[in-house]
């Protein structure tokens, strides 16, 4: 295949690996941020165990789908790579922060004897920190970045906004919906009867962020509006789908629902519904209103390289992922990850 032929479209499909692999993050690192945020819920060292438990053979692996999106901008798209890292580098060093100590606390709870209880709230704290400066960005992102050409001219402090930070605690609930279904999924006894009053609660503050968020910006002048002026019916079922997910996860959140995996099912409608809606909401932009797909491509024999190790190297990533999830299939025995006492 030429580079000429391959050109028009290497963009595009760099920019549809990046959204496919950020879509992957916000669900399996979702979870786990969730679980670690509910950890905080449990009465027991058996509970706490179990918990932890249930994503001590994922989250690490989770996390490669951060250092894919990472990799993928800054070879792809080097000029956002540079904006992102320039508007949100104190929430960037926070995330790193956050995913460290978090990291550190998981190994750390189980070594520590007399500050067990510090390792415990640092892996609590470390995530819910992560999640809401995650939150802040996407907030920040929807509002808009003063750039010029490539470059960002503001003072890095634009996601200390009100909108940007309700999105930060919006993502906690959604990451904690997630969490719960993950429970729901992988535990028994008192630990997943509670993640199933969770979820039922988180459903709810859900909506009611959902409708504060939507009277909030009625009052600001945000270019995400305008991108739904006119859009076509089937725009509208995207976000639509989010609601059906809502419904679905407060519904199978029943004590007597004995479906265990639609919970979970149906929060990654909820999420992938949110993510479609962005992501119709900033087409055809790469930085949304900024640079469009095409403005902020790197050079295309850059893209056409990288093209041929992605098509090799993502299918092996992607069957790793899903082994470790299949052979981790199951409920979670505490025992077997030596988490019990």
């Amino acid at each position: 295949m030429s580079l000429e032929s391959m050109s028009p479209w290497l963009p595009y499909f760099w920019a549809g690996l990046i959204a496919f692999s950020i879509l992957v993050y916000i669900i399996v690192d979702g979870y786990d941020f969730g679980v670690a945020m509910l950890f905080a819920t449990a009465k027991s060292d058996e509970e706490r165990n179990t918990v932890i438990g249930a994503i001590a053979p994922f989250w690490d692996g989770n996390e490669t789908w951060l250092i894919i999106v990472g990799a993928c901008l800054f070879g792809a798209f080097p000029a956002i790579y540079a904006i992102f890292l320039s508007a949100f580098y104190l929430p960037v060093v926070l995330l790193l922060i956050g995913l460290i100590f978090r990291g550190v606390a998981f190994e750390f709870r189980e070594q520590a004897l007399k500050a067990r209880g510090i390792w415990e709230w640092g892996f609590v704290i470390g995530s819910a920190v992560a999640t809401i400066v995650q939150g802040a960005a996407i907030g920040t992102m929807i509002m808009g970045l003063p750039i010029q050409g490539t470059t960002y001219v503001g003072d890095g402090w634009d996601w200390l906004a009100p909108f940007p930070v309700m999105c930060g605690l919006g993502l906690v609930v959604g990451y904690s919906m997630l969490g719960a279904a993950w429970l729901i999924l992988k535990t028994e006894g008192a630990v997943a009867q509670r993640a199933r009053a969770q979820l039922r609660g988180l459903s709810i503050a859900f909506c009611v962020f959902i409708l504060a968020a939507f009277l909030i910006t009625q009052d600001i002048d945000l270019p995400v509006r305008h991108a739904w002026e006119g859009a076509p019916l089937w725009h509208w079922l995207v976000p639509a789908l989010g609601f059906v997910g809502l419904l679905g996860a407060f519904r199978t959140s029943r004590h007597d629902c004995p479906h265990e995996r639609a919970p979970l099912a149906w929060c990654m409608l909820i999420i992938a519904s949110a993510f479609g809606s962005l992501a119709l909401s900033f087409w055809p932009y790469m930085m949304p209103y900024s640079l469009t797909i095409e403005q902020a491509a790197a050079p295309a024999v850059s893209l056409q390289f990288m093209f041929w190790g992605a098509i090799f190297m993502f299918p092996l990533v992607v069957f790793y992922f899903l082994r470790v999830y299949h052979m981790f299939s199951g409920k979670t025995d505490p025992v077997g990850y030596g988490l019990n006492d």
